[in-house]
């Protein structure tokens, strides 16, 4: 199986302006993230795509792949669409991995990869258990609700699945929650037709991209994973890294 890896990357950012070419320890953030990309196994090849010429030129100096996109483009499942259309070569499969998490463990790469080995899977993203009442009731951080063979049913801002006559405060103590990681991968064929389709009832309600995908009918396997990568959105999330 053939995969190709893109991280999409913008220049323009509301809270963190050039934040893919701030320097941490001596390295860009995006350099960081394609060298931890590099690294998963899975992958046959890496790419970053941009619409900024000062991104591009920044990758090209370290001897990375990039190509340029469109400024167009409303989410990065949508650049990603752009950029396999330039690719001669047949992929089987498409991770898009955020821009923003300089650490991101290659496993987790390896594992969303490894969700397309269902030939019922679509699309495939990581999940991971929910272990704070805190970041239950957080409506930054989406919620998955998920079948016996893997596949998401729901996905929500809300905590789901609601559990009636039950103190809110002891929810977590008595039901198994996920939260969902961005990270996402498609079969190429069902990338191309994704990206063309109109945003969803569902989607609009919850402002959650991947509703889109399940109120069209594609399936969406999610794999659990013990791992989560800080993401840099602001220029205080710099302050959470520590170096081993």
């Amino acid at each position: 199986m053939k995969i190709l890896g893109i991280i999409p990357s913008r220049y323009e950012s509301t809270r963190f302006p050039g934040k893919p070419l701030i320097d941490i320890d001596g390295k860009s953030m995006i350099q960081r993230v394609y060298e931890q990309a590099k690294k998963a196994s899975s992958l046959t090849e890496v790419v970053v795509a941009t619409d900024d010429d000062r991104i591009f030129k920044h990758i090209k100096s370290f001897k990375g792949n990039v190509v340029m996109t469109s400024s167009s483009h409303e989410s990065g499942t949508d650049r990603c669409a752009e950029v396999l259309g330039k690719y001669d070569s047949t992929f089987d499969v498409v991770i898009n991995i955020q821009g923003d998490e300089p650490f991101i463990n290659p496993e987790q790469i390896n594992q969303l990869s490894s969700c397309f080995e269902d030939a019922k899977t679509d699309i495939a993203t990581l999940i991971k258990k929910i272990d704070t009442e805190e970041e239950l009731f957080n409506p930054n951080r989406p919620k998955v609700h998920f079948d016996v063979n893997n596949f998401a049913l729901m996905f929500s801002r809300n905590a789901i699945p609601e559990l009636p006559n039950i103190k809110k405060e002891t929810w977590i103590n008595n039901q198994s929650f996920y939260k969902h990681i961005g990270i996402y991968g498609y079969r190429s064929n069902i990338l191309a037709k994704i990206s063309q389709l109109p945003p969803s009832p569902l989607e609009q309600k919850e402002r959650l991209e991947q509703l889109r995908w399940l109120e069209n009918g594609y399936a969406i396997k999610v794999a659990i994973t013990k791992h989560e990568a800080v993401a840099i959105d602001t220029p205080e999330d710099l302050e959470k890294i520590t170096f081993k």
